[in-house]
């Protein structure tokens, strides 16, 4: 009896409780197992024979939720779009009720009824995202955010509508003064409702746009891979989509053409750009029998590929599966207000019960007993509470933006704090990306330019990264600009080997000393066998250049190191982080690159799963009963997946968009010097987020009392609650004056 797998998209959460509960809902089904992403909104279900997809998305419908089978391809819901809508509707509505409750020179004959006109439906539709979650999680019996907000907006609503219907707030001419203490039961709490609902609707957008851009990682991923495929069958040739095909079909792969299907090369030789999935700038040489991956590109020649893995089994769609599985190991974790906020809501609703009994038992005046219980409510409206982490986050990624450090989300703060080792990719992040000529070592009597302009004579049609910086060093070298570029003539690849051509009536070979003694019979003269082991030594890669049966020189090509990594390694080593680095190269080019910058310790030749095991190894070492906290700095496919899994991802802007989706911090400069000011941003914001909450739950525990007391008149509740908004305001713009320390 097998299970089957299957994905569902979920639709309807608000927190990341709202995920456990649907977890919870589908593992009590007979043999059902299940993972609910809050992050990328999926739902992966395993269901045992005779369960079937229909029971497993009733079942997510009668929790409250909604469940669908995702569409290839689907386009992304509008749920972003009708909270925009939602968010202008209300702020336009709002500020006249703002202005005209907290303006008494404003208000007009009749203002009240304006006022409540524009509210209502601010309350209603534009606050109902608010009021639906509360309701869905007081069938649950839980208390979060969304409860204290809907709570509040009922509350302040409620009692205006008391005031002006069966008080004197609705008689014609009535002005709202300010009275220190007591009430008359004819203020009016309309601005409350309206602009604490414009506030937390701007939170919810920024929410649902952090969690959309983690999706997009993974739809990013997908349309990498090839399109359509040349495919042969039964004799004949024709093009069909990538997607039909099936293992054992053989397709042709021209140069420049993405491999459709991870496979088996059968005919052909060429070097594979695998940059995609490795990271690595220097290209992969293939022969009959080599194992081609999908979605890398062709360089030179024409292959024909047998294909062995296809759809959801190839290696890059096993790099998007696990980016989305190890999202999952780090789903959002419940905002600090959303914790308190269980115990608060509970308590606020039953000292507002003790106020109103109170006084009924000891005055029996019933508007007395209904003015303090429900300015008990208004006291503890989370204005303040609702704006400490969205004013912060939006000062601290500000300031970020205009630093070229992007954070993703108030999550990303709250791990930066006590980030202990920073896994660094080497090839984009510590080093440039690109191949250059590191040196070129002439043997006697021979120039070591004139060399260099002959190799790249034969290296000049080639579209190999070596060759590439070959003629680029030759062209660059140019006396005054003059073209003085040769022409070569008879040009063929050995691949994996060499290049071999004819310039100025002389036969030039151009590649491995081995292959030009094995091949051509070219000894290297001691001069220069010392230059080419001291470039391998460094990790660079010596290619030699002979002609007429003599080698004439060696050409070191490198990946140069970034000009500031040195100096970050050194920043984040002061700031108490370990620098370790990973890469899928080999492990003398890696620990080359290491000691020039600094770095201990490197783990070398590692594939995409491997740096996700990685990371959770460094997880999982810890000092003590403690984990280690590990943050992943890279920027190609290949680094998506271990970015997603580790406590901090940061990508590098100049990166492939899939990295930059699974990061939690984009540095737009590709930089490695800003991922020390991304985390000292990081922790700065998270500090003063915390003072915003300190702030909103100290003012309620001070005012609560003096509302049950009845020593506050409502309407001075709301400008105090105004007041704290404004302290928190000014708080969180404390960070526009973050500076890097350099």
């Amino acid at each position: 009896m097998t299970d089957t797998t299957i994905d569902l998209d979920i639709g309807g959460m608000t927190c990341a409780s709202c995920a456990n509960r649907i977890e919870r809902k589908l593992g009590k089904l007979p043999g059902v197992t299940a993972t609910v992403n809050y992050a990328t909104e999926v739902a992966h279900v395993s269901l045992p024979e005779g369960m079937t997809v229909a029971d497993a998305i009733r079942t997510v419908e009668q929790t409250g939720y909604t469940a669908a089978v995702p569409e290839p391809e689907a386009e992304p819901t509008t749920t972003g779009t009708s909270l925009v809508t939602r968010l202008v509707a209300s702020a336009a509505m709002g500020l006249p009720v703002l202005l005209l409750s907290m303006a008494p020179a404003l208000q007009f004959a009749g203002w009240q009824w304006v006022a409540l006109a524009l509210t209502l439906p601010i309350a209603t539709w534009g606050a109902w995202p608010f009021h639906r979650a509360a309701a869905l999680n007081l069938r649950h019996g839980a208390a979060t955010m969304d409860t204290l907000v809907s709570l509040g907006v009922i509350a302040a609503v409620g009692w205006s509508l008391w005031a002006l219907l069966v008080g004197d707030a609705g008689r014609i001419g009535m002005r709202m003064e300010m009275q220190w203490f007591g009430s008359h039961g004819d203020e009016l709490y309309l601005e409350v409702a309206a602009i604490v609902t414009v506030f937390l609707l701007g939170g919810r957008v920024i929410e649902h746009r952090a969690k959309r851009s983690s999706q997009q990682a993974l739809r990013s991923l997908a349309r990498l891979g090839a399109k359509e495929a040349s495919v042969i069958r039964d004799g004949v040739e024709s093009r069909i989509p990538a997607a039909e095909l099936v293992v054992g079909d053989r397709f042709r792969v021209v140069p420049g053409e993405k491999v459709a299907a991870d496979g088996v090369v059968v005919e052909g030789a060429s070097a594979i750009d695998a940059s995609l999935l490795t990271g690595e700038s220097l290209p992969v040489e293939v022969r009959v029998g080599s194992e081609v991956v999908g979605a890398t590109i062709n360089g030179h020649g024409v292959l024909l590929v047998e294909a062995t893995r296809v759809g959801a089994d190839t290696e890059l769609s096993r790099i998007a599966s696990l980016l989305e599985r190890a999202q999952e190991g780090k789903a959002e974790v419940q905002r600090l207000a959303d914790r308190v906020s269980q115990f608060f809501v509970p308590t606020v609703l039953v000292l507002s019960l003790l106020a109103l009994v109170g006084w009924l038992v000891l005055t029996g005046d019933v508007t007395a007993a209904f003015t303090a219980a429900v300015a008990t409510l208004i006291i503890a409206c989370p204005c303040a509470l609702g704006l400490a982490t969205p004013t912060a986050l939006l000062a601290g990624t500000t300031r970020g933006a205009e630093l070229g450090i992007l954070i993703r989300d108030a999550r990303v703060l709250e791990t930066s704090r006590g980030i202990t080792t920073m896994l660094v990719d080497k090839t984009g992040t510590v080093t440039e990306g690109r191949m250059r000529v590191e040196s070129v070592v002439a043997a006697d009597g021979e120039e070591a330019a004139e060399a260099l302009r002959i190799a790249a004579a034969v290296e000049r049609a080639s579209e190999h990264p070596i060759a590439r910086a070959i003629v680029d060093a030759a062209d660059a070298a140019a006396v005054g600009g003059e073209d003085r570029a040769l022409r070569a003539a008879d040009v063929q690849a050995a691949p994996g080997a060499g290049v071999v051509g004819v310039v100025d009536g002389r036969a030039v070979q151009v590649g491995k000393p081995a292959w030009l003694a094995a091949e051509w019979a070219v000894a290297a003269p001691a001069r220069l066998a010392e230059a080419f082991e001291a470039a391998e030594a460094k990790g660079a890669t010596a290619l030699a250049i002979a002609w007429d049966g003599e080698m004439r020189a060696i050409v070191a090509v490198r990946d140069t190191v970034k000009a500031t990594s040195r100096a970050a390694v050194e920043r984040l080593d002061a700031l108490g982080i370990d620098v370790v680095m990973l890469t899928g190269d080999h492990e003398r080019a890696a620990r080359a690159v290491a000691a020039e910058v600094g770095i201990r310790r490197v783990l070398a030749g590692v594939t995409p799963a491997q740096k996700v095991d990685a990371v959770r190894e460094e997880q999982a070492r810890g000092d003590g009963p403690r984990p280690r906290r590990v943050a992943m700095a890279g920027d190609g496919v290949n680094d998506a997946a271990a970015l997603a899994a580790a406590d901090l991802g940061l990508a590098m802007g100049t990166g492939t968009d899939a990295a930059q989706q699974a990061a939690d911090i984009t540095l737009v400069h590709g930089d490695l010097a800003g991922a020390a000011d991304a985390i000292a941003l990081s922790r700065r914001t998270l500090r003063t987020i915390r003072g915003n909450l300190f702030w909103a739950f100290g003012y309620n525990a001070a005012a609560i009392p003096l509302a049950m007391a009845g020593l506050l008149n409502p309407l001075i509740a709301g400008a105090a609650m105004a007041l704290s908004s404004v302290f928190v305001v000014l708080h969180s713009l404390t960070l526009r004056r973050f500076s890097p320390r350099r």
